[in-house]
């Protein structure tokens, strides 16, 4: 649950103007997550998150990426925590997950920004990406079974 909700907050920081923790909590619950104002503290100590003035002078939070590295080694991490197994269905990737976790896996691919996927879907057990070729499929397969063979 803590990696669905911390990759949640990461959508919502990047997607939306978050400059206060009861702000961020208000919107974790409108998507669903139960989390008290100490859990969502707790979770922008641990995630690294910053506020920054954006062009009006206004606070709002931002993930301070250390390093490229850094950020791609937890996402790898949560990638690999909610990974069960995949196939394809022409250039569509299927990823099935942990239950619960195919949110925070999408959301992980899509920090991963490999220039393969177009989009992608998930539902609480399954992640559907949209591959721009069937050869483009084949490789992202291959990139993927790279990471998980590394552990």
């Amino acid at each position: 649950m803590k990696l669905e909700r911390q990759s949640k907050i990461l959508e919502l920081i990047v997607k939306n103007e978050i400059g206060t923790q009861e702000e961020l909590t208000a919107r974790l619950e409108e998507a669903g997550f139960v989390a008290t104002q100490a859990t969502v503290s707790r979770d922008i100590r641990e995630m690294k998150l910053t506020k920054v003035a954006d062009g009006t002078g206004k606070l709002r939070y931002v993930s301070y990426r250390t390093t490229e590295e850094d950020m791609n080694e937890k996402y790898i991490r949560i990638f690999l925590d909610g990974f069960v197994s995949m196939d394809n269905a022409q250039n569509m990737l299927v990823i099935k997950t942990v239950s619960g976790m195919a949110m925070a896996v999408a959301a992980a691919l899509d920090q991963m920004d490999f220039p393969e996927i177009v989009g992608s879907i998930a539902g609480d057990d399954t992640v559907m990406c949209a591959i721009r070729s069937i050869d483009d499929t084949i490789l992202l397969m291959g990139k993927l079974k790279k990471i998980i063979e590394s552990v």
